[in-house]
């Protein structure tokens, strides 16, 4: 009898299963998806061109000899990420330390929300146990709880605005707190409380693919330990000010050095003072903060925002014009009436000679036919390539990219506003130290488009 049983129950599964389908290979059918340009960002459809120098060496620097190579579609920047942009990133970084801190003294004076006008306010979302769900209460008792920081992965109160100003201060606990953002007294000046940005660490992980594809490859298995190559990172992501003094020794650049990254009239004018890995780190939160509203809104998440590959910032350059020399197509500097087509350093340094002594806006002269602006002059851009001066000889034809973890030189592009125009050019090949920030590199990012934007099958 209970064999029966057991034979009908499971030819009632079967037919479950194939009620819809007939019992035909259909597939897994996922809600219909439809990509959605990125805010700030142009597509770049995909395509092949003649990556490297096809004009003259005038530098004889021989390192990047012509060949043709094919990079996929993706979207990028129409402009360098900005000092407005990277601020919002700042402020981010800053309201989440500051809240973790807050938490922290919350929890360690056990208050919780119902101290109203305290610093329970800001405590831990979880820190009243009978609102959790079963899910976070299995998460803080398995995982939260016996790891090596007891605070870690508990959920931050974003409900309650900070109170930065002092007059507005709830409680004494609340002001230790924020007395600890700051410098000590004897460092500041103007009558001003100064922000103390090193403690401005933003922290993160991510999974290095390459790195455990060539252990999988080595080991021939293709179920290693992942452990590995799971990677964290904490970074100090505010910029290096000093630049505009560091860069030029015996030249008056203090007021760039006092204004540019806070003034609101730089707010619109490409970021630099910016770190390789900070470039990184800032393409991390992008990719997190929008995810963040995705799943507030229940929408699929978008893939990652990156530093563009040294092939798909020439890609990109060029403007769909596959000999042109510069973004703009033409071997000239100057158009039909005059005027300078970027902002660089001609006539032999005369840097004003362009509109500009320093940047730009970053939306300032035509941009190319990719709608993407200054992809000649105002910054140098980061790209995630690793410099060699013999990679062309041996990267891979399609979506070249060279990658080695331990290679501490990225590979910069476009010139920019200290430059002359030799390195304005869409082939000319630089480089920077990766924990290096300078007055003249900045960044844009990019997301790969998924799908293909050209072939529909009807």
């Amino acid at each position: 009898m209970k064999r029966a049983i057991l034979f009908l129950i499971v030819l009632l599964s079967l037919a479950s299963c194939g009620k819809k389908n007939r019992g035909e290979l259909i597939g897994v059918r996922q809600k219909k998806w439809f990509p959605e340009k990125p805010y700030g960002m142009t597509l770049v459809e995909g395509g092949s061109y003649i990556m490297g120098k096809s004009d003259e060496d005038v530098a004889q620097l021989q390192n990047a000899p012509a060949r043709t190579v094919t990079v996929p579609s993706f979207y990028m920047d129409e402009t360098e990420i900005t000092n407005s942009e990277y601020r919002q990133f700042v402020y981010w970084v800053k309201d989440s330390v500051t809240l973790a801190l807050l938490a922290r003294k919350a929890d360690e004076l056990e208050l919780g929300e119902d101290n109203q006008d305290g610093i329970g306010e800001y405590a831990f979302q979880d820190a009243d146990t009978a609102d959790l769900s079963e899910f976070q209460k299995y998460m803080r008792q398995n995982y939260y709880d016996i790891s090596e920081d007891s605070y870690a992965g508990r959920a931050l109160n974003w409900d309650n605005s900070i109170q930065w100003a002092t007059q507005d201060y709830p409680d004494q606990a609340y002001a230790e707190v924020m007395d600890s953002m700051y410098l000590p007294p004897e460092y500041w000046f103007d009558g001003e409380m100064k922000l103390d940005v090193t403690k401005l660490v933003y922290q993160f992980t991510w999974f290095d693919a390459e790195a455990a594809a060539r252990e999988s490859q080595r080991t021939r298995n293709q179920f290693i330990d992942r452990a590995p190559f799971i990677k964290k990172e904490e970074i100090q992501i505010y910029p290096d000010t000093t630049v505009w003094i560091k860069d030029f020794i015996y030249s008056y650049n203090e007021p760039m050095h006092n204004d540019y990254f806070s003034h609101p009239a730089y707010q619109d004018y490409p970021v630099v003072g910016v770190s390789w890995k900070q470039a990184v780190a800032f393409c991390n939160w992008r990719t997190h903060y929008k995810n963040s509203y995705q799943r507030s809104k229940n929408k699929p998440l978008v893939n990652k925002f990156r530093l563009p590959s040294e092939a798909e910032w020439e890609y990109a350059a060029r403007g769909g014009i596959p000999s042109g020399i510069y973004p703009w197509g033409g071997p000239y500097l100057l158009n039909d009436r005059g005027c300078f087509l970027a902002n660089f350093k001609p006539l032999r340094g005369d840097y004003a000679v362009d509109q500009a002594v320093y940047t730009v806006e970053a939306k300032s002269y035509l941009p190319n036919d990719y709608n993407l602006f200054n992809m000649a002059g105002n910054v140098s851009e980061w790209t995630s390539s690793s410099y060699d001066s013999n990679a062309y000889e041996y990267v891979a034809s399609l979506n070249p990219n060279m990658s080695i973890s331990s290679e501490s030189r990225k590979v910069i592009r476009g010139g920019s506003w200290k430059d002359v125009a030799y390195f304005l050019r869409v082939s000319t090949r630089d480089f920077e130290y990766r924990d290096t920030a300078r007055s003249f590199i900045g960044f844009r990012t990019v997301q790969d488009y998924l799908g293909n934007t050209r072939v529909k099958i009807k």
